[in-house]
Parts: C-alpha cells; sequence; structure tokens
C-alpha cells in the first residue's frame, strides 16, 4: 500500500504546496503518520476544550464522549463491567431513595403517625417550601 493513499497522511499532504509534498519520502511519510495519528481523534457526540490559564502557565481541558470503537482489553473489560454495576446500584438507590421520600410526604400529608411524637422533619421542610 502507497503510503500517501493513507487518508490522514493524504489531508496533511493536501494542506501544504504541492512541490513540498513530492521531498517527503515513503519514511519520512510513515513517521509523520504515526507521529500526528495520536491526535486523529474523529468525530464525538460532545468535544467540549478550553485552555485555563494561571499566572504564567496555560492548562487545556479536553472533555470527549461518544461511543467507544475501540476494542476493549480483558483489564478495561472488567472495569467497565465493575463501574456499569455501580451506576446502576447507583440509579438503584437513587430511585428507591426518591420513591421512600415521596411515600414518606404522602403518608405526612394524611396525618399518619407511625411513631407517635417522632418528625425527621422533612415534612415541615416541604411544607415551608409553599409558605
Amino acid at each position: 500500500m502507497n503510503i500517501k493513499n493513507d487518508p490522514a497522511v493524504n489531508s496533511f499532504l493536501q494542506r501544504m504546496p504541492e512541490k513540498v509534498q513530492k521531498t517527503f519520502t515513503d519514511e519520512q511519510l510513515m513517521h509523520l503518520k504515526v507521529a500526528i495519528g495520536a491526535r486523529q481523534w474523529g468525530k464525538h457526540k460532545i468535544d467540549f476544550r478550553f485552555v485555563l490559564s494561571f499566572f504564567r502557565y496555560r492548562y487545556y481541558v479536553v472533555f470527549l464522549t461518544g461511543r467507544n470503537r475501540r476494542e476493549l482489553s480483558v483489564k478495561e473489560q472488567r472495569v467497565s463491567t465493575l463501574l456499569q454495576a455501580f451506576m446502576v446500584a447507583l440509579f438503584t438507590l437513587f430511585i428507591i431513595l426518591l420513591l421512600l421520600l415521596i411515600a414518606y410526604l404522602f403518608k405526612s400529608a394524611l396525618g399518619i403517625d407511625i411513631f407517635e411524637g417522632y418528625s425527621l422533619g422533612i415534612w415541615s421542610w416541604f411544607k415551608g417550601l409553599f409558605n
């Protein structure tokens, strides 16, 4: 395969004068492809980049999200599975706590006291929001 037909190399060469394009050897183009290959990220659903300046230093921040098209290693697959399990557990906990809060507010609105003379104070706080 001719290295000049590679899309990344071709894109790189198209941005310079033709007489300069012809001066590169195939070996040089292979090394350039490796050097610029890490910057060929493709398109992402969210691609947010900005620079933070602190005194004389500048830091760049990149936030990318999108579908992962890479092959995951065994370690990455394990981490991904654990992260998914953690996120499902966290979401489930959130839903359960939300339902308990709604049930507690509904119980309090009906005036039902499970423990006589004891309150969590949530109903008073909730009523205070609307007064």
